[in-house]
């Protein structure tokens, strides 16, 4: 049975058309700044982190990205002297990193699983929201530990791959699981709950909205990130 969708308003569909170009804006802006301009980070991983996080926080990324992404570069940390850091302190800043950093494999799980779903045109009970979800979550899942662990083995010299893969597990389940919630709780609501029947994905009001359950998933998993980073669970990404 093909599931039906809901047609939005327009004026919803160019809002949605906006965040999208603007949030792309962003992405590019950060990938420029990084490879062009030679802002190359300290923790490689963390220059996809920022680029994807533009694709659902667009401009307060890009500030994010000027005001503390860049401290982290190598060019800035070049002959500065950087003692270790106190876990008894973890300011925002560092949370929300951290976030990010899981949220970055979330976004990516999230984005590549809808259009898996889409294409093969996959439903549950007439809903490929439920198919979603599962798809997401793996997806998620998978890339976020991929995303820990090449942040955990090279702050961790002689940690073999084996016990780096265990600890990237460790670190970052708790984490992607409370992003998920938050991005699930959101999209269950434009889904289920806004529209008579779900909206299609290839409308940008579907990504609009989903960009706000991104953020969503952001505040559901910044509590837990704060206290796997300051219980030294989850490395530090500053």
């Amino acid at each position: 049975m093909m599931e039906m969708h809901s047609v939005p308003p327009s004026w919803l569909e160019i809002i949605g058309w906006i965040s999208l170009v603007v949030a792309f804006a962003s992405l590019l802006i950060i990938l420029f700044d990084i490879y062009k301009r030679g802002h190359r980070q300290h923790m490689k991983i963390m220059e996809a982190v920022y680029a994807i996080t533009a694709l659902y926080f667009g401009p307060f990324a890009l500030w994010f990205y000027y005001k503390y992404g860049r401290a982290t570069s190598i060019e800035t940390m070049r002959g500065q002297q950087h003692g270790a850091q106190s876990n008894d302190v973890i300011h925002w800043y560092q949370t929300a990193e951290s976030v990010f950093h899981c949220g970055a494999g979330c976004t990516l799980g999230d984005i590549v699983g809808g259009w898996i779903v889409f294409a093969l045109g996959l439903t549950i009970a007439g809903h490929s929201m439920y198919v979603d979800f599962i798809f997401d979550f793996v997806l998620a899942w998978s890339l976020g530990i991929i995303f820990q662990y090449f942040t955990i083995v090279p702050m961790r010299p002689g940690l073999g791959k084996l016990e780096g893969l265990r600890q990237a597990i460790t670190a970052d389940t708790l984490s992607i699981i409370s992003f998920q919630v938050g991005l699930f709780v959101g999209m269950f609501i434009y889904q289920m709950l806004i529209f008579q029947y779900p909206l299609a994905k290839t409308t940008s009001s579907y990504w609009l909205l989903m960009q706000l359950s991104m953020i969503l998933g952001f505040f559901t998993a910044y509590p837990v990130n704060y206290l796997l980073v300051k219980s030294g669970i989850k490395e530090n990404c500053s």
